[in-house]
């Protein structure tokens, strides 16, 4: 077994080092320019696609549920942990780095959601699947390779995200008050059964409300420090634009320099927002909208929130903090998985560290209801029985106990190649399919003020003139039909 974990994290530091990094930044370039920079033409989209967003699901998901979803995966434990790490090693100017990444992948974001949207397919409960899965085999007319994608991530997500999401769960939980791993096991499954098993509508639920509103105190803790502490803030964002550009020494981290705040912001960029990755977009086909574009913009406010709102958020917290918490080039790397409690507790007084714990615990807790409810996509592309679906709800839950009691290093870094290589394949079927993308929002941008539907967005049908070919059969339905 040591053996096998030694080749896995080879492939995995080889993936995440180099290669895939360097193909989400190529993407998000890509997809900027191919559609005109739609995050800053559309700005104003972007943040008012919330706006009416829980209406109108027909019998599915609304366009908020599924955004919460997505939400659920992306601000998680490494908005916390990650973070942290990105500034050990990179040095405040890490954080410009996960701004210029993030603006990047809204563009990547959008046109993936959009996709989704576009080739999703109606279920007979009445809900939709979209997804990477669904337009590799829809789009690109690659069947197979889309139950390639679907196993993949449906392993990585059903399976093993449950583990290392709950083994999150009882870590911060024995930290914060001693809980022993056992109880923690008893309280994951006991919050976890109910809602796995209760399928899509009950995760969407779920994530509806927890997601959003653990994320909206969180930038609320941290907006209060930072008008408490007003000259150690500035002093804060200073730090970040001179650390990225190397303008003041002392402020790289423990890898020194401009490349080292370069690479690890990049990374924790690409891979806190997920633009790209694929799973965000298995959310983002199931929701219900009158216009595949209209998902677009919501997924890529997904983006927004999760690097430019909590990941800053959190580096400006360990910044004010300042060198009582954080030493650049002292601080070890272990340090990072309570350097952003350590940070807090030092503002506000130690009585944070159980909220701190609490908030861990929901953003773990929620991601694991994120990523199940993308392996229940996949699933339901490879197989429409309820039989196979139940046994991949109960193995997500006795995942879960498992994960809660003991460390599995060798399956997390599975996990991590497999996530990795499914975000390979995604990332092909969007550049190879993006001249959809572009005839939707051309569509969209036709039809806005115009043609409307009882939420004011433009109403797309399946037979634009702007798409480059008619859409296959069965995909792409809004309330009763194209």
């Amino acid at each position: 077994m040591d053996q096998v974990d030694a080749a896995l994290t080879s492939v995995s530091d080889m993936l995440y080092s180099w290669g895939l990094m360097w193909l989400l930044i190529g993407a998000g370039i890509f997809f900027t320019v191919r559609t005109g920079a739609v995050q800053l033409r559309h700005t104003d989209a972007i943040a008012a696609s919330v706006v009416g967003s829980r209406d109108g699901s027909h019998g599915g998901i609304t366009s908020f549920q599924a955004f919460a979803v997505g939400l659920a995966c992306r601000v998680g434990t490494g908005n916390i942990v990650g973070v942290a790490l990105a500034l050990i090693l990179g040095g405040p100017g890490a954080v410009l780095w996960m701004w210029l990444v993030a603006i990047l992948g809204t563009a990547t974001a959008f046109s993936e959601a959009t996709l989704a949207q576009l080739f999703k397919v109606r279920r007979p409960d009445g809900t939709f699947r979209g997804g990477p899965a669904y337009y590799i085999s829809r789009g690109l007319g690659l069947p197979i390779l889309g139950g390639v994608f679907a196993v993949v991530f449906l392993i990585a997500n059903g399976l093993v995200m449950p583990m290392v999401q709950a083994n999150a769960i009882t870590v911060a939980l024995h930290r914060a008050g001693g809980l022993s791993p056992s109880l923690g096991a008893v309280l994951v499954v006991a919050l976890t059964a109910p809602v796995l098993l209760g399928g899509l509508r009950a995760m969407a639920r779920v994530a509806e409300y927890l997601a959003p509103f653990m994320a909206l105190a969180y930038l609320v803790l941290v907006l209060a420090i930072l008008l408490t502490h007003p000259a150690q803030a500035f002093e804060a964002l200073c730090s970040i634009i001179e650390g990225a550009f190397g303008l003041r020494q002392g402020l790289g981290g423990v890898a020194g320099g401009l490349t080292a705040a370069l690479l690890n912001g990049v990374r924790r960029g690409l891979f806190s927002n997920e633009a790209g990755l694929g799973g965000a977009a298995c959310a983002a086909g199931s929701a219900t909208v009158s216009h595949p574009v209209q998902q677009g913009f919501i997924q890529a406010f997904g983006v927004v929130v999760d690097t430019l709102f909590v990941c800053t958020a959190t580096a400006l917290a360990i910044l004010v903090a300042g060198a009582d918490v954080l030493h650049p080039g002292v601080s070890a790397k272990e340090s990072a998985g309570t350097l952003t409690q350590d940070a807090i507790a030092h503002l506000v007084g130690e009585w944070s560290r159980w909220p701190m714990a609490l908030l861990i615990v929901v953003l773990a807790y929620t991601t694991i209801i994120g990523a199940f409810s993308y392996a229940q996509v996949c699933l339901d592309y490879l197989t429409g029985r309820p039989g196979i679906s139940r046994a991949l709800q109960i193995g997500a839950v006795i995942c879960a106990g498992v994960g809660s009691v003991q460390q599995l290093t060798t399956v997390w870094t599975l996990a991590d190649v497999l996530l990795g290589l499914g975000a390979i394949i995604n990332l092909v079927a969007l550049v190879l399919l993006s001249r959809w993308v572009v005839g939707a929002l051309r569509d969209w941008e036709a039809r806005r003020g115009m043609s409307t539907s009882e939420g004011g967005q433009p109403v797309f049908r399946g037979d634009s003139q702007y798409l480059p070919a008619p859409l296959p059969e069965g995909a792409w339905e809004y309330s009763t039909g194209r």
